[in-house]
């Protein structure tokens, strides 16, 4: 039986993507900064550890608690939508901590099992916003474009030890709780000056067509965890492959 530990699990991509791979026989280590039981079902292949990606005596303790991990799914993410003029730069350093550093963290918290065992996959999920430059978002798609090119480059040294790294990227999901979770990270970043650029941008969103839902990242990082062809981008979404377009 294998194991997957996923970061950021208490709602939206990460808890669906635990239900997933639980329902398909794994074994799941599900992570979360304050762990409810009531968001997974009991089961004797499922554990809830705590994890706090931007602390690294509580990456230590979740990588110890978990033992043995064959997949590694970076999910824990924040965001910020806003104007960056406007952005302070504490927060961008916090969006950072999180999707970029907490990431890193992670991978080097498990790498040393995963090279000792020459085997291992580390899948880091990212956003659309990588595949196309979106307005009012540049601090978020910084810390996301980050992971795009450090996990191109750890893949060449890491596939020396047969772990291979994969990067999911999801489309816009108007059900999670991203707005929600930011709404004080984000409060105040539209001035007056940028009030009638941002505002059909906002509008847009409210209307939106193609879209992704929390399955499509879960199959996603599930095709990416059995892929055997070396694809390394995986879309998640219709909008996120119309985005992606042909490779």
């Amino acid at each position: 039986m294998k194991t997957i530990l996923i970061t950021g699990c208490s709602s939206g991509y990460g808890l669906e993507t635990a239900h997933y791979f639980h329902d398909r026989g794994w074994k799941v280590i599900a992570t979360m900064r304050r762990p409810d039981p009531d968001l997974l079902p009991a089961s004797d292949r499922i554990r809830l550890v705590a994890l706090d990606v931007t602390d690294a005596d509580s990456i230590a303790r979740a990588v110890g608690a978990a033992g043995p991990v064959d997949v590694l799914v970076n999910n824990a993410g924040i965001g910020v939508v806003g104007a960056f003029e406007a952005t302070p730069m504490h927060v961008v350093r916090e969006v950072f901590d999180t999707n970029t550093f907490g990431t890193m963290a992670m991978i080097q918290g498990v790498l040393p099992q995963m090279r000792g065992r020459r085997a291992g996959t580390i899948v880091n999920v990212t956003s659309s916003v990588t595949l196309a430059s979106m307005p009012l978002a540049a601090a978020y798609t910084a810390s996301k474009t980050a992971i795009e090119g450090f996990s191109g480059s750890l893949a060449h040294e890491l596939g020396a030890f047969d772990i291979r790294i994969k990067l999911v990227e999801p489309g816009y999901c108007p059900t999670t709780r991203f707005s929600e979770n930011g709404a004080e990270r984000m409060g105040g970043l539209i001035p007056e000056a940028y009030a009638d650029f941002a505002r059909p941008i906002f509008e847009a969103f409210a209307r939106p067509g193609a879209t992704t839902t929390p399955k499509d990242v879960a199959e996603a990082v599930w095709r990416a965890v059995h892929d055997t062809t070396g694809q390394f981008h995986f879309p998640a979404g219709a909008d996120a492959v119309a985005l992606a377009g042909p490779r």
